[in-house]
């Protein structure tokens, strides 16, 4: 559409061929509509463009700062889909839709409002920046989740009386015509949004008797949002199905898929996972937004000493590292972020994952499918024979991946990967108790890295706390420590939800494989024994990285109670 604006210009006189060359070297460089950076290299006024676009397309053009709108008009028209297309909802009579739009033959704009309301769309031209302010001042007052739930009073809920007790006898003709139906669409469209826009890393939905609840993880934590009709589970269930691209006739096997969103001009994944529960299909979607990827080693939380030494280990030439701690502890950023430090033209790095949750330039990522055969040792196999330098590989699972990975890291390979185990010295027990010599073990293994994520004080309601001494002592601070240090915690705002809590950061225990740990291995040490050898060698804990994160005024001593036990 941008280029045929540009040429309906040029044919009218209004602009030059060259001016609208500049306008598109522009857009490539820095995006944007041609009509807008048409207006910024000032070969255009929005007043002379809406006029034009009025004229050209015979819509009446409208002055958005002088509508009376009414805010319940708002709802029609999620604000994702606002954005999305640039348009306003103005006012409705009978079964038409007034539609302020930039581009008012934007005809999939008109369609997808017409889809989500059932309402005939009467489209009239305003400027980008009358819309754009419009949209800024009346989005944030409305389109809240209770609102939409609120504004389903409406919706036929009988056409699914049938979901609790007789999910097998559903009309699947009747249930994909519920999923078509506005109300359904926009509180899909607004539980997505939401959570995207809340920052959370997962969406819950969960069918029990009488309720169905939809929960956010927000920073590690899980907080119910909101509790729709009972009646629109299979509904809201299915339009999601749809959307993974999920068989909706199934409903008694689990399923996987994904769906690609754009959201205020970012790209976003969400991994869908559904599971049959007594009452229905549970949903729970993974959010995968690169944007809040950070892959800065620098800034995810590492004291400095132990910086040094995990770099110092990635850059090794041959060996193995391995990244522990529970799920959702934030591993697989560390690991990106590792392989993000050594991703260079001159190495060939390759990855075998379950799944690929972030896709990386330069690397080349392997999506581990068992179900065919392609597990990660297979995966791993294949990879040796692909002259890699470094290799990834998402978890050690069992004795066969095991013990590739010890025979890639011998054979001059970096080998990286993850275990679950709960701190640094016991992965060598770990690996032990699986089956792999002492020996092999001791060659092979560079260092591990033990991690915990723990949330962050909100910078906006943060004030001081008042922890006894004895409290701190307890904790792990020396007694001057105790004496001198500074606790803080959050209140509760709006910036953070009312949680005091506003984004995580990572504590790290890195545990270097040096001589003596290597001779303790092979001796059949303990992993206390190792433990206690590590700390004497310099090795900082979980516990005692937490406490550096309250002496910092980064987390409060309740968050490093609650992720770390005491050494």
């Amino acid at each position: 559409m941008a280029a045929k604006l540009g040429q309906l210009l040029i044919n009218n006189n209004i602009i030059t061929e060259e001016q609208l060359n500049k306008a598109t070297e522009l857009q490539k460089k820095e995006g944007g509509r041609i009509g807008s950076n048409l207006i910024k290299l000032g070969y255009l006024t929005e007043e002379s463009l809406v006029e034009f676009l009025s004229k050209q397309y015979g819509v009446s053009a409208v002055a958005l700062s002088t509508e009376d709108i009414d805010p319940s008009i708002i709802k029609f028209v999620p604000y994702d889909v606002a954005h999305k297309y640039q348009i306003f909802p103005i006012s409705k009579n009978g079964a038409s839709l007034k539609l302020a739009m930039t581009d008012p033959s934007n005809v999939f704009a008109i369609d997808d409002v017409k889809f989500m309301t059932g309402y005939e769309v009467e489209p009239v031209v305003a400027s980008e920046s009358a819309i754009k302010e419009a949209i800024s001042r009346y989005y944030e007052q409305s389109d809240d989740l209770q609102s939409v739930v609120e504004s389903m009073a409406d919706f036929d809920e009988e056409s699914l009386d049938l979901i609790q007790d007789t999910e097998d006898d559903i009309d699947m003709t009747e249930l994909k015509s519920a999923v078509e139906e506005a109300p359904v669409v926009k509180l899909v469209n607004l539980i997505l949004s939401e959570a995207i826009v809340k920052g959370a890393s997962d969406i819950h939905l969960e069918p029990y008797e009488k309720t169905f609840r939809i929960r956010y993880r927000i920073d590690g934590m899980l907080y119910d949002v909101m509790q729709p009709p009972i009646r629109l589970k299979a509904a809201l269930s299915s339009r999601l199905k749809i959307m993974a691209e999920l068989d909706i006739a199934e409903r008694r096997l689990p399923q996987d898929g994904r769906i690609k969103l754009k959201i205020r001009d970012r790209g976003v994944d969400l991994r869908v996972s559904t599971l049959p529960t007594l009452f229905g299909e549970k949903i729970v979607m993974r959010i995968l937004d690169k944007s809040n990827l950070n892959l800065d080693l620098t800034k995810l939380g590492f004291e400095e000493n132990a910086l040094k030494d995990f770099e110092e280990a990635i850059r090794s030439p041959f060996g193995m590292v391995l990244v522990t701690g529970p799920t959702g502890s934030g591993k697989t950023t560390t690991l990106y972020s590792a392989l993000s430090t050594v991703n260079e033209v001159d190495v060939n790095i390759m990855t075998a994952e379950d799944p690929v949750e972030y896709n990386l330039l330069g690397i080349n990522q392997v999506h581990v499918r068992e179900d065919i055969g392609l597990t990660f040792a297979a995966a791993l196999r294949s990879f040796l024979r692909q002259d890699p330098d470094i290799v990834m590989v998402g978890e050690i699972r069992d004795l066969e991946t095991a013990e590739i990975a010890v025979k890639a890291a011998l054979t001059g390979h970096l080998v990286l990967s993850t275990l679950h185990t709960n701190d640094a010295p016991s992965t060598i027990s770990r690996l032990l108790n699986m089956g792999i010599e002492p020996f092999l073990v001791s060659a092979s293994v560079v260092l591990i890295l033990a991690q915990r994520l723990c949330r962050k004080v909100c910078e906006e309601c943060r004030e001081e706390d008042k922890v006894p001494e004895p409290a701190l002592i307890k904790m792990g601070f020396t007694k001057d420590e105790a004496e001198s240090i500074k606790c803080y915690r959050g209140k509760g705002c709006p910036a953070c939800s009312e949680t005091g809590y506003k984004g995580r950061i990572a504590l790290y225990e890195v545990m270097p494989v040096k001589e003596e740990i290597k001779e303790m291995i092979i001796k059949g040490a303990t992993g206390a024994e190792l433990k206690k050898t590590a700390i004497n060698s310099g090795m900082q804990t979980l516990r005692r990285s937490g406490l550096i994160k309250i002496k910092e005024g980064l987390t409060s001593v309740q968050e490093i109670m609650r992720v770390t036990f005491g050494d």
